[in-house]
């Protein structure tokens, strides 16, 4: 358990503080804006944010709000690894990056926009806690197994379902063998939105942290990300995302 107060990061926009296992985000003033027009833009930022992640949390992997003030949001404090710094020397980087895609697909299925998807935003948990069943007495074991034999008969007879059922219940069953999470954070540039060209231009950033952050296995993290990232729109976004980068390639020469 942490229980010291400490700055964490200090952004442009936010300081982010550590006391008594949570996560403290403060919105800073900005001196250059009418004080009662920054306050209002605080206040709204705050609450969008806050608004994000609520909408998310049934969603996605998020750190749990445990307040909201004004321009403060207090959050549960994930403990894990930031995976800005420890991605290039995990074994498993690449089903890492491929779970990366799943969870940003979902995020843009539900027309939000992370606005800095980044690896400096994602933490690492190995090894979730998982609940653990009750043992059974001798007569309760019994009574199991007459369900589990009565369970076997009706998964028999449903055998001839669909391949799109069968395609759903084997990606389920992918989720839950992952012996790792990945929680999104820092949602204080997200926005509500159902274009294209957000979603693709989300993806761009991802590819672009990769680049910078992650050089020696950028490509292959990013082949992985776009593996997995199955969102209803792919198609579209993905063609959208060609033309983003090749502005971005015109801007650079």
């Amino acid at each position: 358990m942490v229980k010291t107060s400490q700055i964490i990061q200090q952004g442009a926009e936010a300081i982010i503080s550590l006391n008594n296992n949570q996560i403290i985000k403060n919105r800073i003033k900005k001196s250059y804006r009418l004080p009662v027009l920054d306050e209002k833009l605080r206040k709204s930022r705050t609450k969008s944010e806050a608004k994000i992640i609520e909408k998310l949390k049934s969603i996605i992997n998020v750190p749990k709000i445990i307040s909201i003030d004004k321009n403060q949001i207090i959050m549960e404090f994930i403990e894990g690894k930031k995976l800005s710094d420890n991605l290039d020397n995990l074994k498993n980087k690449f089903e890492i990056a491929e779970q990366i895609g799943k969870e940003t697909a979902k995020i843009h299925d539900s027309d939000i926009i992370h606005g800095d998807l980044t690896t400096s935003n994602m933490i690492y948990v190995e090894n979730p806690e998982k609940t653990t069943e009750p043992k059974l007495n001798k007569k309760d074991q019994n009574i199991n197994n007459l369900k589990n034999k009565i369970t076997v008969k009706q998964a028999s007879k449903r055998s001839l379902c669909s391949r799109q059922d069968k395609s759903t219940a084997e990606r389920s069953e992918a989720v839950k063998d992952n012996n790792f999470k990945i929680y999104f954070i820092d949602f204080g540039l997200g926005f509500h939105s159902k274009r294209i060209e957000d979603k693709a231009v989300d993806l761009h950033l991802i590819r672009q942290a990769l680049e910078a952050k992650h050089f020696l296995y950028w490509k292959s993290l990013f082949e992985h990300i776009i593996k997995g990232y199955n969102s209803k729109d792919k198609d579209k976004i993905l063609k959208q995302l060609e033309k983003v980068e090749t502005r971005g390639r015109y801007k650079n020469h």
